[in-house]
């Protein structure tokens, strides 16, 4: 491999030897035959009827609670626009994706980073943040594989979160996009299936188990929440993308999205465990967690590297990757989030081995 070749340890998206390219052109030429008039057409902002109605079997929801969006980001944007006003306050965790920090910011929220343990999120130390009489409007929650920490919320945490909203009145987000993409240990319950009073809005997106070029996610929540999201989006856009939604739902009917999801899942559980291997060996002195599932792995640098003077001495070896702090309002200046999923197995060495060589130059 050429020097001058990138490495990016930077983007959380699948590389394209694990995308169903075949399955795709297949189900593209399905969704024109099956349903001409239908994905040529201007649909609703709801989404392409049948695809919500896969979703909603899938989560075993009434329809009308399910939104289809242009990925979940725009799923995070319109739910934050809906419940979010300027000086309202939001909890999310500590850290968390830099995406929802911006765009909570960029709203004005008061935003409360709540420490982020080996199970998931501090309930201890947010049960103490709202008994002190902070009252969030929501708290956005990424229960699986956490970007960029890459933890797993525990089953009792779940439950916790839903009874302190059901008792202070907020809102959990749900965001969820990694669920599926599972290397190890069983499924936890979704925090929408413990919902019994309406206050867990989930966000999940077929870009980490499709490709990311479909721009195809999903909102399920109230019927309230929904409507007023979808309000917005009709002044927004007037129908939501027929077309990449109707040959999203002919590749899950088809059981294509169950082979995908088992193709993405075996070759992102071995690229991270070939991962941890080379961290290990290459870089001593730093600490990190081993994801269950997911795209990513949080590295806790030793006290002398500061990811500021990192990153320029990793870009001139030709290896890319992200700096803590990105996803914190304060601190992260000695950890890095590693995304393993857009490099291959002939890669990841070499890479950990160009970073080991900037960490050495950095602490030089």
């Amino acid at each position: 491999m050429s020097p001058a070749q990138l490495i990016s340890f930077a983007r959380g998206a699948p590389s394209l030897d694990i995308v169903d390219i075949d399955g795709l052109k297949a189900a593209a030429v399905r969704a024109f035959d099956a349903d001409p008039a239908g994905v040529t057409a201007y649909g609703n902002s709801l989404g392409y009827q049948p695809l919500r109605e896969w979703i909603a079997a899938k989560h075993g929801v009434p329809v009308d609670q399910v939104m289809i969006t242009n990925g979940s980001l725009q799923a995070d944007a319109f739910l934050f626009e809906h419940l979010v006003k300027p000086g309202d306050h939001v909890v999310v965790e500590k850290p968390t994706y830099d995406r929802t920090l911006l765009n909570l910011r960029n709203r004005g929220a008061v935003v409360h980073q709540v420490t982020l343990e080996p199970d998931g999120i501090s309930v201890t130390e947010l049960r103490g943040l709202l008994e002190a009489g902070v009252r969030p409007k929501l708290a956005h929650i990424i229960p699986n594989y956490q970007n960029p920490a890459g933890v797993t919320l525990s089953a009792e945490k779940r439950h916790a979160l839903v009874a302190l909203a059901q008792e202070f009145d907020f809102v959990i987000f749900e965001d969820d996009p990694y669920a599926d993409i599972r290397f190890r240990g069983e499924a936890l319950p979704q925090m929408i299936s413990l919902d019994s009073d309406g206050v867990v809005v989930h966000a999940c997106s077929f870009t980490k188990t499709v490709c990311p070029g479909v721009r195809v996610g999903y909102l399920i929540g109230p019927s309230r929440i929904i409507d007023g999201i979808a309000k917005t989006a009709t002044n927004t856009y007037i129908s939501a993308g027929q077309v990449a939604q109707g040959i999203v739902h002919q590749f899950c009917v088809s059981g294509d999205i169950d082979r995908s999801i088992a193709t993405v899942s075996q070759a992102l559980g071995e690229r991270s465990k070939l991962l941890a291997e080379s961290l290990r060996t290459r870089i001593p002195g730093i600490r990190f967690t081993e994801p269950d599932g997911g795209y990513f792995l949080w590295v806790e640098l030793p006290d002398d590297v500061h990811v500021d003077k990192l990153l320029p001495e990793a870009a001139t070896r030709g290896v890319a990757v992200v700096k803590g702090s990105d996803f914190l309002l304060e601190g992260g200046e000695h950890a890095l989030r590693l995304a393993f999923s857009a490099v291959t197995v002939d890669e990841i060495d070499e890479g950990v081995r160009r970073l080991a060589e900037a960490i050495e130059a950095v602490r030089g």
